[in-house]
Order: structure tokens, then C-alpha cells, then sequence
């Protein structure tokens, strides 16, 4: 809902919970009123009403007070825009009016040639704040130095504390809290993708609980390079600050009649403590974010760890055929198909199939797996070449390099510059011909090295490719899925180094962690879900011990418990497997099947983070609830305390369909729920329905 003032300075957007207001003085300063629990608009004017304090030499009234912070004038935070055109650097607008429609307040401004517009969304039904900027420049050349997409003020309070997800390969989304103190807090990435070490994502609260409190969080939808400033102000004010680019040397050059729209930057306001903040992320993303999020995904079969590049039809062939025993719906051919890759020395940028090892290309094997009852997939890197292929032999101008220096090489591969419009069209008409030439289903499109050398020597401003890949990324995304409406996606970066809102706009799921070791996993699908839901979560069972980075044994329980707590995905070698393995892979892969609506699409619940000890969560759609419970050790043969079920009807009672015992929902929520779990069984999935 949008309440505007009568004389259009005023403006108050609320949700089913919350509202945030904000307002133009007759100086034209657009100031910040409210961010929190639901007020009306007389409220909203209430607060507008008390002036700003005169300017004086050493502070400024504007800090910590103005809704969307520009350089220039009597302004000392951190700006959200930083212009320069030949003759100046920095802002001086003038507020022009507003205007609605498509479900947006529209807040206009100009500064001469430059029209700046500030877009903000509430959709009814979340309380979610989606916003967003444009410029737009009908002038000389201005360039844009730095254009965050939104200023969040929060509230005067006494002490905040701050949480963020960080990480590295293989140690992603991993949550920490910390006391915020004066002065900046600042994370992103320079590595022009979203990157492992930080997820575009930040919370503040002051003593929240995981069900009680006041938790304010924000999150970037921008694959690229990104950064989120967290300051504490001299007067203890507090505003996030957060858009694409991480320095402010420069995001692009606007021409006149140029325009440029920044990602969302949404933000989201919540009494309900950390839990009731991620169900509100989860149930807007699903809503409005992620595509056809009502639909389950499908149970996969990946072949990498299987066979790396030692790959070949007959072999994916048996792999299929013992993974449709399994019930897996998905099967999917992972690096290794395609020009002379047989290591990741060569073949990316040749995307045609290995005419040895698939002499009739894929689709006599796509046949044969939808013979299976399986959907066919593939693996795909397209922003990257090695040295060694066709493609850079033929242009080896297409690539991300510095004139006069050397190309750095990671994983023996380049980074191909996706910002050239023939780099563009050549990967459109070698992904639609790929995608045209068999039945794929699905692409899993992995991006597996970080910029370094980002340059573009023939370019009259190549700083600009940092934010066009990303934008080129999108279209290509975009053009793809408009061609094969049919096709899934999924955004993996050498596991979670690509995932934020704005990847989640075009892919089906995201691939958490190369690191699908069961116990570490729980830690960082514990992160993941304060922000992201289960429906996009790929979780993959993997041969035991681990052999990719710890050599750790686990049961075939608890990797599959594990794992069922998002898209459940197997990603071992199966001709290896024991026919008792397989027999009870398939019972396991039967039980996800029966729950994934509810963990896929239900309100999550954390019941016990994984701290060692027992961890668990719960998941609640509709009349059914499911609890996926761990045990991760077990001190002096102490009993596994019972778990206190969230989200039930505490008048409703509920039955057990395996053991056929019936729970009252208020029991359940004030005494707990036995799982049953010792150290011989060291994980469980419980199901309840409503009688």
C-alpha cells in the first residue's frame, strides 16, 4: 500500500507488518522518516514536521539523515552517487515530483542534464522494500563513478550488532555476529563475481533472538563485483550503503541519451527475530524472485565426482542406468563432454561434443536417459576459454587482458570478455545451437576463476566491462530461457561464488559449496538459509570417505539427511556402490520424494543451529511439518534433549505416519518432540501431519 501526502512531499509504502516513509523538505532534501512497524501517513507528516537543525562548519544535519546521500554540498557520510563530467565532480539536484504505477513510487530529480530516479516497490503480500535507481543523461558525457542502488537508515537504538556471511572456497555462507562500533563496516567483492568470501548480505539488530526481536537485513541482487558499506556515525546513527563495484574508480561512461539502472538493493524489517526475517526472505524470493518456484525440483544425478574428465557414452550410460534404479529424475553430464577437454587444460570455448567420446553427440545419450525416465542435463562454462582451444586460437583479442602484460591463468583458463557484442553473439549462437542440437533439460553453468587482468585495450573506457559482463550475463541468461522455456539453470561458481538476488532472477537453483562433506555442510546450509531458501539449495550425497578435502567417513544416513534439507542431488561414483547401498539410497531418494513439497516451498524453522551436539530443522506447509535432525556427538551417553517444534497449531493434534503416534501441537512446541537419535543413528527425518 502507497499513502502520498496532499502536497507530494510525503510519501509512506507498507506491508502486511511494516512501512517505510520518507520525505522532500522545501529545500528540496530528501530526508528519511521511518523504517519498522506499520504507521499511517499522519504519523509519516508527524515526523516530517520537526525541521533540520542549521549547517555549521564541522557536522552536517544531512549525516545519518538523508534517505539517499549524493556528493556535494554540505554532506560528509559516505555518497551513494558520485558523478564527474568535464567541468565538475558531484550532485546538486533539485526534486522535480513523483510518480506511480506497476506497483512503484517513482521519486524524481534532476541536476541540469541528469535526470536521477528513485524507484521503490512494496508488493502487498511481503515486507520486503525493493529498491533501485536510473540516471539518465540527455547531456555531454558523465561519468559515473559510483551509483549505489540505496541508503537503509535505521532507527536510533543503543547498540547494534551485525551479521554477515563470509567464507572462502569449500567454506562458504558461513554466519558470524559482531558488535558494530563506530566508524565503517565495509564487504564485497573485487573479483568481479559475487564471490566465496562474502554473500551481498547484511543484518542488524540489537538483542534479537531466533524467534524474538527487531532484525533489519538487506540484500544486493548483482552477480558482478559489489560492496556494502555498515557505518556507525559520530552521532551514532547508523546506514548501510550498498550497490555494484566495490572502489569508486569508475562504474561507466553515459553518453548523452544514455541511461543506467542499478540492481535491487532490497531491504526488510522484521519483529519476528532471525527465523521470522529468513521465512520473509524465503517467501519473497519464492514469490517474486526466483522463477517458477512452485514447481519442486527434481532429484539429480551429477557425474563429476564420478568420473572427473575420464569420461565416455558407455560410462555415462551405466551411471544412468543405476541412477534411474535409484529413482533419481535428473541425470546430468558434467565437465568433460565437449572439444578436447580430457583435463582443464584445454576445450572451454568449443562447445561441441568430443566427436570420440560422443560420436553421435549427446542426443543418442539424452534419448537413452529420457528412455530411463529421467530428465538430461549438461555442464557449461561459457564466460571462460583456455589457451588451448579454437576459440582463443582464433581470437585471442576476446579476452580479459592488460596490453603489454602477461595474462594470468587460473585454472589453467581466461576470462573471455562478455562485454564485446561478438563475444555475446558467438556464445548465443553456440548455447541456443547446443541447446537446439538434443533434449537437454537442464544446464548446470559454472564460473570457476576470479577476474584479474580486466581490461579492454581497444575500448575508448574499458572500466566499464566490470559492470557490462554482468549485464551481457543477464541478457545471455535471459535470451536463453526465452528460447528453451523448458530448460533449467543453475548458477554454480566453483560452488557458492555466484549467488545473490539477481542470479536467482534467472536460474532454477544455485550450487552451495564444492564441499559436500555431510557435517561441514550443515554449517554453511545454516548460513545459507538466513537469507536464500531451501527451493534453490543443491545438496549433493557423495561417496564416503570424502575424498575431495578431509577424508572424513559418514554414514549413507547422514549425508542423505544432509542433504535432503534442500535440492537433493547424488554426485557419487554408483558403480561402486554395494547392492545394499543402492537399496537403501533408493528408500532415501523415496522418502525425499514424499517430503520435498514441504521442505522445498514450507516456512523454515531452525530448531538448533549446528554447534555441535544435535542440529536440527523444520519445515511447515500447510497441515504437515517434517523435522531433519543430526546428531553430531553424543558427550558421556547424555540423552539427545527433544526438539521444540515452531509453526504448529497449538490446539491441533498430529500423527506420525511411520509410527503412528499422535502429539498434541501445543506439547510439541512447549516440551519438544524425541527424535530418537544415538550414536549408531546419527541423523533422522521425522514427518507429522495435522489430523
Amino acid at each position: 500500500m502507497l499513502e502520498i501526502s496532499e502536497d507530494g512531499r510525503t510519501w509512506v509504502l507498507s506491508g502486511p507488518a511494516s512501512s517505510y516513509a520518507v520525505h522532500v523538505t522545501d529545500r528540496d532534501e530528501l530526508l528519511h522518516l521511518h523504517w519498522g512497524a506499520r504507521i499511517g501517513l499522519a504519523d509519516a507528516e508527524a515526523l516530517a514536521v520537526h525541521p533540520l537543525p542549521d549547517y555549521w562548519a564541522f557536522e552536517s544535519p544531512l549525516d545519518g539523515r538523508e534517505e539517499y546521500p549524493v556528493e556535494g554540498g554540505p554532506r560528509f557520510t559516505r555518497p551513494a552517487l558520485s558523478l564527474r563530467t568535464a567541468e565538475r565532480r558531484g550532485t546538486e539536484w533539485s526534486f522535480e515530483g513523483h510518480d506511480t504505477g506497476d506497483g512503484e513510487l517513482r521519486l524524481r530529480f534532476r541536476d541540469g542534464d541528469l535526470a536521477v530516479t528513485l524507484h521503490y516497490r512494496m508488493r502487498p503480500s511481503a515486507d520486503v522494500v525493493e529498491r533501485w535507481v536510473t540516471l539518465e543523461n540527455q547531456g555531454p558525457d558523465v561519468e559515473v563513478l559510483r551509483a549505489d542502488s540505496a541508503t537503509w537508515t535505521l532507527p536510533d537504538r543503543d547498540t547494534w550488532r551485525l551479521s554477515q556471511l563470509h567464507g572462502r572456497w569449500g567454506a562458504e555462507s558461513r554466519l558470524t555476529r559482531s558488535a558494530l562500533t563506530y566508524g565503517e563496516k565495509v564487504i564485497g567483492s573485487r573479483r568481479g563475481h559475487t564471490s566465496h568470501q562474502h554473500l551481498p548480505w547484511v543484518a542488524l539488530d540489537t538483542d534479537a533472538t531466533e524467534e524474538r526481536g527487531e532484525v533489519y537485513g538487506c540484500a544486493l541482487g548483482w552477480s558482478g563485483s559489489w560492496r556494502i558499506a555498515v557505518a556507525q556515525l559520530p552521532d551514532a546513527r547508523v546506514q548501510i550503503t550498498g550497490g555494484a563495484g566495490h572502489d569508486d574508480s569508475g562504474l561507466l561512461r553515459l553518453g548523452t541519451g544514455e541511461s543506467y539502472t542499478t540492481p535491487v538493493f532490497a531491504g526488510l524489517w522484521s519483529d519476528g527475530g532471525f527465523g521470522g526475517a529468513s521465512r520473509a526472505w524465503h517467501a519473497w524470493q519464492r514469490d517474486h524472485v526466483v522463477p517458477d518456484a512452485d514447481r519442486d525440483r527434481p532429484v539429480l544425478f551429477n557425474s563429476w565426482e564420478a568420473t572427473e574428465f575420464d569420461i565416455s557414452e558407455e560410462q555415462q550410460r551405466a551411471l544412468a542406468e543405476r541412477a534411474a534404479a535409484m529413482g533419481v529424475e535428473l541425470f546430468v553430464v558434467d565437465d568433460g563432454w565437449f572439444g578436447s577437454r580430457t583435463s582443464d587444460r584445454a576445450g572451454l570455448g568449443d562447445w561441441t561434443p568430443n566427436p570420440d567420446r560422443f560420436p553421435g553427440g549427446l542426443k543418442p545419450l539424452a534419448d537413452q536417459v529420457h528412455g530411463l525416465g529421467m530428465r538430461f542435463g549438461i555442464w557449461v562454462e561459457p564466460e571462460m576459454v583456455n589457451a588451448d582451444s579454437d576459440l582463443y586460437r582464433a581470437h585471442p583479442d576476446w579476452v580479459q587482458y592488460q596490453a603489454g602484460r602477461k595474462r594470468t591463468e587460473f585454472r589453467n583458463q581466461l576470462v573471455l570478455n562478455l562485454a564485446r557484442e561478438d563475444v555475446q553473439e558467438y556464445l548465443w549462437e553456440q548455447l541456443d545451437g547446443l541447446l537446439s542440437s538434443a533434449p537437454i533439460d537442464y544446464v548446470k553453468w559454472d564460473f570457476n576463476r576470479c577476474f584479474s587482468d580486466a581490461g579492454w585495450p581497444d575500448d575508448p573506457y574499458p572500466q566499464r566491462l566490470w559492470v557490462d559482463h554482468v549485464r551481457a550475463l543477464y541478457a545471455l541468461l535471459d535470451r536463453l530461457r526465452a528460447a528453451h522455456p523448458g530448460v533449467a539453470f543453475e548458477s554454480c561458481s566453483g560452488g557458492g561464488g555466484r549467488i545473490d538476488l539477481g542470479v536467482l532472477a534467472r536460474t532454477d537453483q544455485v550450487w552451495t559449496s564444492d564441499n559436500t562433506d555431510p557435517l561441514d555442510r550443515l554449517a554453511i546450509q545454516h548460513g545459507f538459509s538466513q537469507i536464500h531458501p531451501a527451493r534453490v539449495m543443491a545438496a549433493w550425497v557423495t561417496d564416503s570417505p570424502n575424498a575431495m578435502l578431509n577424508q572424513r567417513a559418514s554414514s549413507l544416513r547422514f549425508r542423505f539427511v544432509s542433504a535432503m534439507a534442500g535440492v537433493l542431488g547424488v554426485g557419487g561414483d554408483l558403480t561402486r556402490w554395494t547392492a545394499e547401498e543402492l537399496a537403501e539410497a533408493r528408500e532415501w531418494v523415496g522418502l525425499y520424494k514424499e517430503i520435498r513439497p514441504v521442505v522445498q516451498r514450507g516456512d523454515l524453522y531452525r530448531l538448533r543451529p549446528p554447534e555441535g551436539g544435535l542440529s536440527a530443522v523444520q519445515y511447515v506447509l500447510g497441515d504437515e511439518t517434517v523435522v531433519l535432525a543430526w546428531l553430531q556427538a553424543q558427550r558421556y551417553g547424555e540423552p539427545v534433549p527433544p526438539l521444540r517444534l515452531r509453526g504448529l497449531d497449538p490446539t491441533a493434534t498430529y500423527e506420525c505416519p511411520e509410527t503412528g503416534e499422535v502429539h498434541r501441537g501445543a506439547v510439541l512446541a512447549h516440551h519438544g518432540l524425541r527424535v530418537g537419535l544415538r550414536g549408531d543413528l546419527d541423523a533422522a527425518v521425522v514427518r507429522l501431519r495435522r489430523k
